[in-house]
């Protein structure tokens, strides 16, 4: 469409498109490399010695047969420790008899034994595959 101008001539009129461009990004997972690992167990077999103590009691009925005066207590001679057993016996008049003594030995014994135990361990194998070929692939950074 034409126009007129202030002296009163026609002007064409252009009409100029004006373009505007924009970038679009996406991004795309594109496999680079694969690996498989493989997990394998090992036992070994080791022998430990290791020392065991062990305890045990031994029990002696020794006989008495002496009269005392009071209960007799408890008492100890180096490992063993010594239980008196009283009873009361009727006479003219009541005394304490000393009838037995029980005597209790403790001994202590160490001894070398010897055990196979399995240990177990664990590795990993990490194997790659052929890397995948072509335009796709990612340099990586």
């Amino acid at each position: 469409m034409a126009e007129p101008d202030p002296s009163g001539r026609l002007i064409d009129e252009k009409v100029v498109p004006v373009i505007e461009e924009t970038a679009v990004v996406y991004k795309e997972r594109v496999v680079t490399d694969r690996v498989r690992l493989h997990k394998r167990v090992q036992t070994t077999q080791e022998v430990l010695d290791i020392p065991v103590q062990t305890e045990s009691l031994e029990v002696e009925r020794v006989p008495i047969g002496a009269w005392i005066e009071a209960p007799a207590g408890i008492r100890h001679e180096g490992n063993t420790t010594i239980y008196p057993v009283v009873e009361e016996v009727l006479v003219v008049e009541k005394r304490l008899r000393l009838v037995e003594e029980v005597r209790i030995t403790r001994r202590r014994d160490t001894r070398q034994v010897r055990e196979k135990v399995s240990l177990r361990h664990e590795e990993i194998l990490v194997e790659r595959d052929a890397p995948p070929d072509g335009p796709d692939r990612d340099p990586g950074p």
